[in-house]
């Protein structure tokens, strides 16, 4: 009977936390300049070489170390202890309560699309500017 313990997975802790964040393969493969399938191929290796280990918790925003000690156990106990003490302690979440002001966040959404607009409507009256020179210049 042996005690040896088998070593972390380490492609299927990126896997994981990869689509914890959210991403695809195609996003992260973007993120460290690799193909997709070379993503997929990393994701299924017991091990992954140190230097692309490092681009890849950059890229994922999490530590060398977070990847090679992630467990599914961590999160449920994460986001346990979060909730719990997501309301001041009291063990009661409350949705209504906000970390950020909604009213800066739709005033930050309207500006993003005024600048949008502003430069799709630059670029139009550019396209009609050319258009008119060039049948002048007939």
């Amino acid at each position: 009977m042996s005690t040896a313990t088998k070593p972390k997975h380490i492609g299927r802790n990126i896997s994981r936390i990869r689509e914890l964040r959210g991403m695809k393969q195609e996003a992260l493969a973007d993120a460290i300049g690799i193909s997709q399938q070379s993503i997929s191929n990393i994701e299924s290796s017991e091990t992954v070489d140190k230097e692309k280990l490092i681009e890849i918790a950059k890229a994922l925003g999490v530590s060398v170390e977070g990847i090679k000690n992630f467990s599914e156990e961590n999160v449920i106990n994460y986001f346990n202890n979060f909730y719990d003490n997501s309301s001041g302690g009291n063990g009661i979440f409350n949705p209504t309560q906000c970390t950020f002001n909604p009213l800066d966040k739709l005033i930050e959404s309207y500006d993003e699309n005024k600048k949008l607009y502003e430069r799709l409507l630059q670029a139009e009256k550019d396209k009609i500017e050319y258009l008119e020179n060039s049948l002048k210049g007939k």
